[in-house]
Order: structure tokens, then sequence, then C-alpha cells
């Protein structure tokens, strides 16, 4: 009897490695090991571990190669794929089913050479490029050509930092842009001895976030010696010969500079796409569906070039992050080789970041981002230990939770401390995964032991706080409101009050939490009231017994402590 005939295995070309292309690769083989897979990828590495670049440059991370996620020899030994690095897919001939490559030159060995490559399913997972501003340089240089004028992308560029910093030459650094990378990198060279100054043209480091949730970042840098040129461009670089020597920004002060770097963010490597008439949609991105596909249904777009579904919107957005890149990737891999998948799931932008001894982690909506997209919400924020306070080591955290005013759905949260932090966001990234409230938070049956939560952890705090608002039972201050005109009780004790005032507060009245049912007789019940203590955790008795007792009360929302960051003059 004869043998039954296989189909022609399908043809798979990938357009890029790193997080997406080789998630990509590696899944479509574990899921189909007839097809034929081609990896292209333009760089030296095909996969990396780009968001590990800062740590090596300062030296946390000692091992270069640890950075080196999977060699191409790895993957064609590993999982049979054909990995074609220093090949750059130039053009895209859709009708005819052929990307163009360009071989790049090696010195010493191939010169460059054009060829086409046919494909039954395209991936293309080519990243973004980091932004560099068209900047005057004087005097001499065309463009930022400069030898010590560095952004960070691959492994290349780290070298290169790496390089300049390791030669001692470098004693002052510029880094311009207060996000992720930049932030990162100020960190890793002050960590090297290196004096920094940080230029942001917000008036804030990490603008993604609400004003009061960056300030003990900002405190933070100023402790570690760090220059903070914050609501200010830059306008030129200086240059003697080939190298950088200052950068004069647009309040017309100058930064004297051995290193400068760019982390202003990236831009979508969307030419491809663009050429080849694929779908780009509103925010920059190749227009994708749940299974990653674009416009062509053989063509498929993942990572920072696409546009997946943001959670809180239900909205397609770029969401330049490594997590979403692998995991979109991983189910286009699979999709490309099978014809079924899993669907994506939404994005919600959870990240997290250390700057010295403080970090930051958010996930979803800020308030701000909310109103820009039109959303509405509300928001509480609790000051709590990030385990049991009488344990050794507990440290404080802001966590700010954003939700529906009207159902409580949760939009969004961030928080700022020590230890803990990421725990308290993922926690809250997976509710909104699954379509959570704030009374779901509530209830939420959290790990607790003392040296490592509290059997009131923050979570449950802030689900506290959000449902007393919905159901009506406490009201709240925002953190930066404007309390002119309005009867402010502090319920401090004399000393925290003398050590950190209320501050844009006048005509405050001081009566102690305890004291306060025997001297309400010192308070008009008719004039709208606003409670605040430390962290808003005394406010709430207070505000209880006010309401009580008739007055229109409002407790002031992280109490002392966040609205001092509000108007932090520092």
């Amino acid at each position: 009897m004869a043998s039954e005939s296989k189909s022609k295995p399908v043809r798979l070309v990938i357009v890029g490695g790193v997080a997406g292309g080789a998630s990509a690769a590696t899944r479509a083989r574990r899921m189909n090991e007839d097809a034929e897979i081609i990896l292209f990828e333009k760089d030296e590495h095909v996969s990396f571990a780009n968001c590990g670049l800062p740590y090596h440059i300062g030296g946390e991370i000692e091992n270069r190669d640890a950075l080196v996620v999977a060699s191409a020899e790895f993957l064609r030994r590993r999982f049979r794929l054909d990995v074609r690095t220093r090949e750059e897919v130039v053009s895209m001939n859709r009708e005819k089913k052929t990307v163009t490559v360009r071989r790049h030159a090696i010195e010493g060995g191939s010169a460059e050479a054009t060829y086409e490559q046919p494909y039954d399913k395209l991936i293309l997972a080519p990243g973004a490029s980091p932004i560099v501003p068209d900047l005057p340089i004087a005097p001499g240089l065309p463009s930022v050509d400069a030898a010590n004028v560095q952004t960070l992308r691959n492994l290349a560029d780290m070298d290169r930092i790496k390089a300049l910093v390791d030669s001692t030459k470098v004693k002052r650094a510029v880094v311009v842009g207060a996000g992720y990378i930049g932030l990162e990198m100020v960190e890793q060279l002050r960590r090297r001895g290196v004096d920094v100054a940080l230029v942001e043209l917000q008036n804030q480091v990490l603008p993604l976030l609400d004003p009061e949730m960056a300030k003990p970042i900002e405190s933070s840098l100023r402790e570690n010696h760090v220059e903070l040129h914050l609501g200010v461009g830059l306008e030129s670089i200086q240059c003697e010969g080939t190298n950088a020597t200052a950068v004069r920004l647009s309040d017309q002060s100058e930064c004297a500079a051995d290193l400068v770097i760019f982390g202003i963010g990236v831009r979508p490597n969307t030419q491809l796409a663009v050429e080849s008439g694929l779908a780009i949609g509103g925010t920059g991105g190749v227009h994708v569906d749940q299974f990653s596909r674009t416009s062509d249904p053989d063509v498929y777009a993942v990572g920072d070039a696409s546009e997946p579904i943001f959670g809180p919107t239900q909205s397609p957005m770029r969401v330049a992050l490594a997590g979403p890149a692998n995991r979109a990737g991983r189910l286009a891999g699979e999709h490309a080789v099978t014809g079924k998948s899993q669907p994506t799931v939404p994005v919600w932008g959870t990240s997290v970041v250390r700057v010295f001894d403080v970090s930051v982690a958010m996930t979803g909506l800020t308030r701000a981002s909310a109103r820009r997209f039109g959303v509405e919400a509300t928001s509480v924020t609790v000051v709590a230990k990030h385990h049991a306070g009488y344990f050794p080591g507990a440290e404080a955290m802001a966590l700010k939770l954003v939700f529906d005013p009207g159902d409580g759905k949760i939009l969004g949260a961030q928080c700022v401390g020590g230890s803990g932090i990421d725990k308290r966001i993922d926690v809250i990234a997976t509710a909104m995964h699954f379509g959570g409230s704030v009374r779901d938070l509530t209830g939420l049956d959290l790990a607790y032991a003392p040296p490592f939560g509290s059997a009131k952890d923050p979570v449950h705090m802030a689900g506290f706080a959000a449902t007393n608002l919905l159901d009506g039972v406490e009201t709240f201050a925002n953190s930066d409101a404007d309390l002119e005109g309005l009867q402010i009780v502090d319920v401090r004790s004399k000393a925290e009050i003398e050590k950190a005032p209320l501050r844009n507060a006048d005509g405050v009245i001081h009566i102690p939490v305890d004291e306060l049912r025997d001297r309400l007789d010192e308070l008009d019940p008719t004039r709208p009231t606003v409670v605040s203590c430390a962290v808003g955790v005394r406010g709430h008795i207070a505000s209880r017994i006010l309401r009580q007792h008739g007055f229109n009360v409002q407790n002031l929302s992280g109490g002392a402590t966040v609205r001092n960051r509000c108007f932090d003059a520092s």
C-alpha cells in the first residue's frame, strides 16, 4: 500500500530576532518539525537581553555572555533554524511573496550581496530604533555623529558606551530623557563614579506616571548627586573635533559632557510595512488582528512595530515592552506554521524600574492618561509597609489605584517605594487581566507571614479605600487638590506637624484624632471640610467621626505624605 504523501512544508520567514522574532521562530519549530524556518537579523546577535544592557555597563552584570540569550549557532543546532545574521530585509513583494535581502559585507569575509527569498508566511519583528533629535552642532559636525554621543539599543551600542566609560576618560555624562532607559543609565553611570546630569523635556521624571508618584524617584536622584534639568529641552551639542564637550539647554544653561546618551524614546521600524502597503494603525504601528496578522493574512507583525490591543481602552496602541513582544511572537510563530493558536490578549503596559534605592511600577492607566484617553476615572492612594510593620526592615510604599467611578472596574495602578512594589502591581495587573473590580481586591487571599506581607496587604488597603468611596462610606480629596476656602483639619500629633507641615494649605486646624470627639465644638459643621493625617489611615477615622456628626467631609488621599510630594519645591 502506498504511503500517504505529505503536503509541502510551510516556509516561514521571520524579519528580526530578539524578543518577538526569536520567540516566534522557536515556537514555530516546536509546533511544526517539518516547517522551513528562516530568521533574518541585520545585526550580529539574534537573541539578547536588551533590558540588561545598562547593568553590564555599570558592572552589576559582569559577564557579557550572560546577555546573549540564544546564539545563532545554538538556534541552528537545537531548533534547526536557518539563522542568517548580518542579513537585512530591505523590501518585500506581497504579490510574489518574496523579500529582498541585503547580505552585509563582513570584514575579511564575504562581500555585500542582494538576493530574493520566497516565503509562504512572513513575520515582521523589526523592533524600533532610538529617537535622536536633529540638533545643530557647534561647531563642525553635520549631525549627531560625535563619537561620544550614543544611544543604547543593542550589544554593539552597549560595547561602545562601556568602552568609553572603561577608558576612564568619562568624568561627566549627560543623559537625555528620564524614561526607563535614561534612569537605568543614570543609576549605572553613578555606580561607575561618573557625574551625571539628567535632562528631561517634561516637568517630571518618568512622564508616564502621575506627578506625585514620580517625586520619590526625583528625591532619590538628588540624594545620589544627579543634577536634574526638568522642563527644559536641548538646544545644541557643543563639539571639539569629533567629540561632544557640552550640551546647551533651552534655558541657555550648559552641561559639560564627556559622554552624551539619548534615551528619549523609540520609533517603530515600519518602513517595510509602509512600503508594501500594509495597514498602519493610529499610533504609528502596524495594524494587527488577534492572531497578530496584518492586513495581509500571510504577513504577521509583533513587538515594538505592531499595535496590540491596550487593555484599559480596548483600542490598538503601540506598547514597546519586551514581555508583550515575547508573548505575541510565540503565538504568531505557532499560528503561522499550524494555522491556529490562542488569540493574543490585551496588553496593560505593566512595567517596573529601579532607581538607586527606590523603585516604581505601573500598569494600565494613570489619572493623567485617563484624561488624555477620555476615560472617566477616579483614584485612591494608600501608604503602607511592604511587610508587617513590627518585623525589622519594613519599607513604606505608596500605591495609587485608578478605577471606574461607576462600577469600580480597575483601570490602572502605580506603586512607588522599596521592596515589594512589583508584587503589588503584578497582583493588580492580574486582576485587571480578568476584568476585576476594586471590590475583588478586598477579598484576595494573599500569602501572609511577617517577613513577606501583612494580614491587610497594601493591595487590600487600596481596595478597601476604593470600595468605601464607591459605597459612599467616605469621599476623598485628591492629593493635589486646591484646598483654598475649605476647613482643613490635621489630625496628626504636634511633633508630626512641626516636622512636616501640610503644604499648600492655609488656616489648618490641628486636632489629634484621639481628641477629635471631645473638640467638635472647635469646628464649623456647615463648612466643607478636609481631614488629613500622615498617610490617610487616621484621616479615615476622623472622616467617619465627622461624617456621623453631620459634617460634609473628605479625607485627603495619601495624607500629608503624598500631598507634600505634589508640592515639593526641591
